[in-house]
């Protein structure tokens, strides 16, 4: 049932975040304590800010109120989906080369299930990443189809 919702929200979403250029990151809907929320996560090439996520908000509202997939209550919110981004996609990856990301495996990789340093290539197939460990450069090559989660990391 959540996954319907999930895919109807982002059917909805989609052409008013394109309308504005900008993209659907995210959508979730959970239930937290005795309350369910619909998260739509939204970013654009210079991020988002209030006011754009105020006018997602009241746009998807109007559609949601029309197509009515959501029986019972629930809260929406929009938002950006911060500083430490999900990657989920392959065209998230490509944009993201020559920036900070954290990545873990399924399975790991000589020895290795996680992965923090400067994504340096993504060619469709693997993903280079190149890491300072103890005073080394390391470039690691951590397979596609091995990842189990890739986000942007917060450099300190």
């Amino acid at each position: 049932m959540s996954n319907n919702i999930k895919e109807t929200a982002a059917q909805l979403a989609e052409p008013i975040v394109r309308e504005m250029n900008l993209e659907l990151v995210d959508v979730e809907y959970k239930k937290e304590g005795k309350n369910w929320f619909l998260r739509i996560f939204i970013d654009g090439p210079e991020g988002v800010d209030i006011e754009d996520c105020g006018t997602v908000s009241e746009k998807l509202s109007d559609e949601l109120d029309k197509e009515d997939p959501i029986k019972g209550a629930y809260y929406l919110e929009v938002s950006s989906p911060g500083a430490e981004r999900p990657l989920k996609t392959e065209k998230d990856l490509v944009r993201s080369v020559g920036k900070q990301v954290y990545v873990t495996t399924y399975e790991a990789i000589d020895g290795i299930k996680a992965f923090e340093g400067t994504l340096t290539e993504f060619d469709g197939k693997h993903l280079t990443i190149s890491a300072k460990v103890k005073q080394k450069q390391i470039t690691y090559t951590v397979p596609y189809d091995k990842v189990a989660k890739a986000r942007l990391a917060v450099q300190f």
